[in-house]
């Protein structure tokens, strides 16, 4: 196989592609917040030519986009002649939803020459599977409540808007935007109790056909601490398609907070 390059946005996902795959090239970009070592290969988004270059001279065959990139602030002014290529397409997609921004993202690395491959298809075993991962189990009330939220997510799918919601006793207390896992369960955790009529699930699942080579659905500790924080019995995600990171601290997490953590075909 060819050379590989993590293409890395923040959180611990490409941290954790990096120590699995040592000789792979660790690209980072301007202005997106990451946590990997050196060595990078830093480049701006509005250079997106001499990105493919760098590359191609490296002996990058490829691909893998991994953690969370936002949506930079472009400037036209700066476009090398590859960016100016791709612009017409992109700049209209930026409005758009995150899957018609990733599915554009994919066809210009390929029609570069690029394989797109998913961090679950390098790392398999990252992916939670299907059953419970905690030592503690859901009660029937969370199931019910994991269902609703998943009929949820299935309405909203072909609106593009996000992976997560919230559902207690039968009433959804919140759905994830573009602000994030993180920003839904502080919201949550500011529900009055007068509105609340049980602890309630959080339930983390790709929208229906959504590419999973690209922003696939992860978990980790900071998402059991805060949804322990928004007084939460448990989580729920949708086996084989999120991925888990930092498995160890997740697990002393759902420990200490006495959450649930359970893998389900969603």
């Amino acid at each position: 196989m060819g050379g590989l390059a993590i293409l890395s946005g923040n959180g611990a996902l490409p941290v954790t592609l990096a120590a699995r795959f040592p000789d792979a090239h660790r690209v980072v970009f301007d202005g997106v917040d990451h946590i990997m070592q050196p060595p990078l290969r830093t480049h701006r988004f509005e250079k997106m030519g001499a990105l493919f270059d760098d590359l191609r001279a490296v002996g990058v065959t490829r691909v893998v986009m991994a953690g969370g990139l936002g949506r930079p602030a472009l400037n036209p002014a700066d476009f090398d002649a590859g960016m100016m290529a791709i612009a017409p397409r992109l700049l209209p997609a930026l409005s758009s939803g995150d899957d018609a921004i990733l599915s554009l993202i994919i066809s210009v690395f390929e029609e570069q020459g690029f394989d797109v491959v998913g961090a679950h298809e390098l790392l398999p075993e990252l992916t939670v599977p299907e059953g419970f991962l905690s030592q503690v189990s859901a009660s029937e009330g969370a199931l019910k409540d994991a269902s609703r939220a998943a009929d949820i997510l299935l309405a909203l799918s072909p609106l593009d808007v996000g992976q997560g919601a919230v559902v207690a006793a039968g009433l959804c207390l919140g759905i994830e935007t573009l602000q994030g896992t993180d920003a839904l369960l502080g919201f949550v955790a500011q529900t009055p109790e007068h509105l609340r009529r049980g602890k309630g699930v959080f339930v983390k699942a790709p929208k229906r056909g959504q590419d999973l080579r690209v922003d696939m659905p992860a978990i980790g500790p900071d998402t059991v601490r805060n949804a322990a924080k928004a007084g939460l019995e448990g989580i729920v995600v949708s086996a084989g398609k999120v991925v888990l990171v930092e498995r160890d601290a997740t697990l002393k997490a759902l420990d200490e907070t006495g959450l649930f953590l359970m893998g389900r075909v969603l």
